[in-house]
């Protein structure tokens, strides 16, 4: 059995860590080079950063700021935010990222998927999906949870692993920053249908969150942003927790 994996997630915006609720209300919670060491020290088994603003205003994530992370992040990371041509990829890879986060551009343009999965690999393509629950659905959002689509979340990711997206970044906009737990219901849907990990994200606030995201909706990763960069939990303990209940983890 594949160990389960705990990943801190760190929304950038001008240079900045920045955590708000169900999208909006955004504040500032630190350095993320400094926020990604301390997890990596702590034992997180991979991160995520992701330039919240890139899409929407129309400008690339960074190099410079991948760069500097490299140097001073021993574990994966993940980079996502404004990401839309092989070229936009190849820079991130090569300034030392090992994973690419794609959201708007891909649904824009379903096969910029097929294109990076058969220049890069699909081990380093991670497709994010911003869902929000509404109208007996899940429905996919664009450019940071701002526009609403008619595709059903269940519809793009199928067809998104069907062009070669190797891991789904699946983030629920009604659970985001609710610390009320994860959306079980279409994170197990995925993660039974599915052939590749789906990372859950949005709604961690208690231990038994995590554990219920990984035994009752089997997903293989969970992802947690200002419980973390506000010290409401630890990672060291929430990895005890999780394995003192039977769930394989990673030490």
């Amino acid at each position: 059995m594949l160990t389960k994996r705990i990943i801190p997630c760190l929304d950038i915006k001008d240079g900045r860590t920045v955590k708000g609720v169900n999208f909006e209300n955004i504040r500032d919670a630190g350095d993320p080079i400094e926020l990604g060491a301390l997890y990596a020290a702590q034992g997180a088994d991979e991160l995520v950063f992701l330039d919240i603003t890139a899409t929407n205003e129309r400008r690339k994530t960074l190099s410079e700021l991948v760069t500097r992370i490299a140097r001073h992040v021993n574990i994966p990371f993940t980079v996502g935010g404004g990401i839309a041509s092989v070229e936009d990829v190849s820079v991130l890879l090569n300034a030392g990222a090992d994973k690419v986060s794609v959201n708007t551009a891909a649904f824009r343009n379903p096969p910029l998927l097929n294109e990076l999965a058969r220049e890069f690999g699909s081990q380093c393509i991670v497709l994010a999906i911003d869902t929000r629950f509404e109208d007996g659905d899940w429905f996919v959002y664009l450019n940071g949870g701002r526009v609403k689509t008619d595709t059903r979340t269940e519809d793009w990711a199928k067809e998104a692993v069907d062009r070669g997206a190797g891991e789904i970044l699946l983030t629920s906009m009604n659970n985001d920053g609710t610390k009320q737990g994860f959306a079980l219901d279409i994170t197990g849907r995925l993660s039974q249908n599915l052939n590749v990990p789906v990372i859950a994200s949005g709604g961690a606030g208690t231990m038994e969150h995590f554990a219920d995201v990984f035994e009752k909706a089997q997903a293989d990763a969970a992802l947690a942003a200002s419980i973390f960069h506000y010290k409401e939990m630890e990672i060291p303990a929430l990895k005890n927790y999780l394995y003192q209940k039977g769930i394989q983890i990673r030490f």
